[in-house]
């Protein structure tokens, strides 16, 4: 299994007239998380679309516990269970400083060849560098 851990700081304009963080403004924190995920094993998103192949987003889930506030450092704790294929799936866990659950999500994402725009394996150089982690 692969895990990564993101720090976010929460700025004035991420929160809503209660001062928590505006729902929707976790999926842009999952966003953070995964490409920096994704850059840890030395496989950036800026890559990918380079060598064509997207990454669209299939679906997301997300469970909210307890709320984020202005200026709170949040962890973003990255996990990616399985070898990826056609699809890859993150799980996440967003905790607060002093450790507390606040939040747990998952994405799954479709790797696209951008020229036909249709469903295809991973980069093989992408599961080389993500094999040690699934032996």
């Amino acid at each position: 299994m692969f895990i990564h851990e993101t720090i976010i700081r929460v700025r004035y304009g991420e929160t809503d007239q209660m001062g928590y963080v505006y729902y929707g403004n976790y999926a842009e924190f999952l966003e953070v998380a995964r490409v920096e995920a994704l850059r840890s094993l030395g496989f950036p998103y800026k890559r990918l679309e380079e060598e064509g192949v997207m990454l669209p987003v299939h679906d997301l889930h997300i469970t909210y516990h307890r709320p984020a506030g202005y200026d709170d450092v949040l962890t973003i704790r990255t996990r990616i269970i399985s070898p990826p294929g056609v699809r890859i799936v993150f799980d996440y866990k967003v905790l607060n400083e002093d450790g507390d659950l606040l939040s747990e999500a998952s994405t799954t994402l479709v790797f696209v060849d951008r020229a036909t725009m249709r469903p295809r394996r991973a980069p093989q150089e992408l599961l080389d560098r993500m094999k040690s982690y699934f032996d």
